[in-house]
């Protein structure tokens, strides 16, 4: 009986529109054949640049040397998958070839997986953050394999989404997301695209942009006179609740109960700790200017587990809860960019501003990093010195100025 072997073949009969066909590995037994598709396709001048030795002058690119390492690791693949079977049939080649059936698998289908799971476990913000990232991959190339995602392709996919408008901040975001669906597919380490070094892909970060306000500023927006009663009066307030209840965001407001509340003191667990296994609870000391804003639009019950503000509704499903947050955070942020302009506060404030403000403003008042990280609730001071960037640079700016004094006048 013949040993089986393995060879690489483009299959130039069906190709696709653009000219591309399909790269396969051929399996030849008893003078039969079998296609097994990789997930790579390329046109036939592409093919032969790919897998052309080096030499006579001719050197290969970096995209050329990853798919041609792509390619190599499917066939080094079968041939070892043929080399462990005492008795070959192609159903126990195709069998054990497919173990780690991803690498030729839909990148949408896997994110559609991983999505699917997160909306089961009532993640629904993250579950839309990798739906945003999995229709813009689907946007840039459509059916995309894991075998296709190379270093390359990923410059590719990230300048396709700058030109297109995006942010580098929404590049990493997606990217991340694409990486984290990437590695649960358990791949050969071989052909991993995203790194440091080596003509690895490093996604990118986006710039710290500054999201603080001064003292001065958040005195402005509480202290604005707005018409009383209306959404922008609300708005306003809400911010400001924010602002002073330790930078909480707005998923946290809405899911604040009475229960919470212990004299001056508000105590709760950030929504998105809570699957952690060690939730920090994070202490809001509860000013006059906050129990006024309670008083005003939270709505009073002699139910302790009652919600402090009329949002979520227990019959409420995972979607629904969701769609309110988001909504009000719209609102809230329309609203106060309205209050910014008129101040003639030159910043597209958010409710994220407030979180930024609160931190900032405490390490202006010589706080410790440590201190504002326990009451921002990040797990580590490190994420707390991102939000402080901006203020550092300012601090540089403004102790190293020392070092120019009286140049105006010696010249």
């Amino acid at each position: 009986m013949n040993k089986a072997t393995a060879e690489i073949y483009l299959d130039v009969l069906r190709p696709r529109e653009n000219g591309q066909c399909a790269v396969k590995v051929k399996i030849t037994h008893n003078r039969k054949r079998k296609y097994i598709g990789i997930g790579i396709h390329l046109t036939k001048a592409e093919f032969e640049k790919a897998m052309q030795h080096a030499g006579n002058g001719k050197r290969k690119t970096l995209e050329q040397k990853q798919t041609y390492d792509a390619i190599i690791y499917h066939l080094n693949k079968a041939q070892q998958v043929i080399n462990g079977l005492k008795i070959f049939t192609f159903d126990s080649f195709e069998q054990a070839f497919f173990e780690n059936r991803n690498i030729a698998d839909s990148v949408s289908f896997a994110f559609d997986k991983y999505i699917d799971y997160l909306r089961s476990n009532k993640r629904i913000s993250t579950a839309e953050s990798y739906n945003g990232a999995r229709n813009s991959l689907e946007s840039f190339k459509k059916k995309i394999t894991f075998a296709e995602i190379t270093p390359n392709l990923l410059r590719k996919y990230e300048n396709w989404m700058l030109e297109s408008g995006r942010s580098i901040t929404t590049v990493g975001i997606y990217l991340r997301s694409l990486r984290a669906i990437y590695n649960q597919q358990g791949i050969d380490s071989s052909i991993y695209p995203f790194g440091e070094k080596g003509g690895k892909y490093s996604i990118p970060t986006g710039k710290n942009v500054k999201k603080a306000l001064t003292v001065e500023e958040v005195a402005k927006i509480y202290n604005h006179e707005v018409p009383v009663n209306t959404t922008k009066e609300m708005a306003r307030d809400y911010w400001m609740f924010l602002y002073l209840s330790n930078g909480m965001n707005v998923k946290d407001f809405c899911w604040l109960k009475w229960s919470n509340i212990e004299g001056d003191m508000l105590t709760y667990i950030r929504e998105k700790t809570k699957r952690k296994s060690e939730s920090t609870h994070i202490k809001v000391s509860l000013k006059p200017e906050t129990l006024k804003i309670i008083n005003k639009w939270g709505q009073p019950s002699m139910v302790k587990d009652a919600f402090i503000f009329p949002y979520i509704k227990t019959e409420m499903t995972s979607e629904q809860q969701y769609k309110t947050v988001k909504q009000l955070t719209k609102t809230i942020n329309k609203y106060m960019k309205k209050i910014a302009h008129e101040l003639g506060i030159d910043k597209e404030i958010t409710t994220y501003f407030a979180r930024h403000s609160f931190a900032t403003v405490l390490k202006r008042s010589g706080a410790t990093t440590e201190m504002i990280s326990e009451l921002l609730g990040h797990s580590s001071v490190l994420v707390t010195k991102n939000y402080l960037d901006s203020f550092e640079d300012d601090k540089i700016k403004e102790q190293t100025n020392v070092l120019t004094l009286g140049f105006s006048q010696a010249n």
